[in-house]
């Protein structure tokens, strides 16, 4: 890279993108800040900190001595993001709105307002890394195996990634906090955000309740007998064992990974039929599945992988699993996984890896759970 740049930078108000621009700055760059607003529905609200953080992403600019722009991308969230994040869940998917946002928003929107700016590199506090190798470039894991986010941004392409600095992605986020209180940045200590991208921590099913109908219909277990009643497919995901209403309900002699007190989870969701399936305990077969079907294809290097054994992830904490690629058709993979995988769930992403070298991935359209009668046989 070339000695001196200009570099802009998407500060979030939190310390990852602060300590980022930080980095930049003492590296010799012109360090531009921009904050980011992209939701404007209920910015008064207790949930919506995008005025906190704000201040926040001012004060840390003050601190490194950069300009900082404020510019509010609210409408292309809502175009892009927000209304295909709608679409999925009232379809009974669970969609992951943190993908959606990097590929359409932050590094289209963003990237794209950063180059009219006369920018050479945008930067933002991911823990990733690019490499650039015979001319391409990889998109490769954080050094930090527990902040890694390359998860979350395998639908990036190479002319995104050719002009994308990810500073903390070599760092441990220990030693990001550590620079950070060193520099004296007002948000050493901010805890980092865990809510809906860009919208921000908040009760989830209060907030989807405003957009979504809730749509009753019966709860059933693997035996077709009603348990209780659901609010609506949508507010709900396989894995979930929270909020089913259901605590109460006993199965005698309870079966496949339970005991009479075994946790109930959502299983399956018949959209046809409006009923919301739970299972009793955790490895349940109605929970584990060796074969995933995942479409709407994106791969980093412009080109899909080979066929042929690879690692993927088919939610974001988790440890790399081994699987058989195949493409049946065009712009759809399916997976084997000789270890069965957990509450495989549609909508979200699987991700292809090849060590630490995100390859890409798509979005899962269907899994294949195991067959009771096998299971139990």
């Amino acid at each position: 890279m070339a000695s001196k740049q200009r570099v802009v930078v998407g500060l979030s108000g939190g310390v990852d993108s602060a300590v980022s621009a930080w980095l930049l700055k003492q590296q010799g760059h012109e360090v531009i800040g921009i904050f980011m607003k992209n939701w404007e529905d209920d910015d008064d609200s207790e949930y919506c900190s995008s005025n906190i953080d704000f201040v926040d992403a001012a004060a840390v600019a003050d601190v490194i001595g950069i300009e900082i722009e404020h510019v509010n991308f609210a409408a292309d969230y809502k175009d892009r993001v927000f209304a295909e994040f709608l679409r999925e869940y009232q379809g009974g998917r669970t969609p992951n709105p943190d993908i959606l946002c990097n590929a359409e928003i932050k590094f289209k929107a963003f990237l794209d307002h950063a180059m009219r700016l006369g920018a050479e590199k945008i930067a933002t506090g991911h823990y990733a890394r690019v490499r650039e190798k015979e001319g391409a470039f990889e998109l490769l894991k954080g050094l930090d195996p527990g902040k890694d986010q390359s998860y979350f941004l395998h639908r990036l392409n190479q002319a995104q990634l050719g002009k994308t600095l990810f500073p903390v992605g070599e760092l441990h986020k220990s030693e990001v906090r550590r620079i950070a209180a060193d520099i004296g940045l007002p948000n050493a200590r901010k805890k980092d955000s865990t809510g809906i991208c860009f919208i921000g921590e908040r009760p989830f099913r209060e907030f989807l309740n405003r957009y979504i109908a809730q749509a009753p219909g019966p709860v059933k277990d693997e035996r077709g007998r009603v348990l209780g009643r659901h609010v609506g497919l949508s507010f709900y995901t396989l894995g979930q064992r929270q909020g089913l209403g259901i605590g109460g309900v006993k199965e005698k002699g309870a079966q496949r990974g339970g005991g009479e007190h075994a946790p109930w989870f959502v299983a399956r969701k018949d959209v046809k039929n409006n009923t919301l399936y739970v299972v009793q305990g955790h490895d349940h077969p109605w929970l584990l599945s060796h074969q995933v079907s995942v479409d709407d294809l994106s791969w980093v290097a412009g080109q899909p992988p080979s066929p042929g054994t690879l690692a993927a992830k088919t939610r974001y904490r988790q440890t790399d699993a081994p699987c058989d690629l195949q493409f049946p058709a065009p712009q759809t993979m399916a997976l084997h996984f000789p270890d069965a995988q957990w509450a495989v769930t549609p909508g979200q992403s699987a991700v292809l890896y090849q060590g630490d070298v995100c390859l890409g991935g798509g979005v899962i359209a269907a899994a294949q759970t195991l067959d009771l009668e096998k299971a139990t046989a």
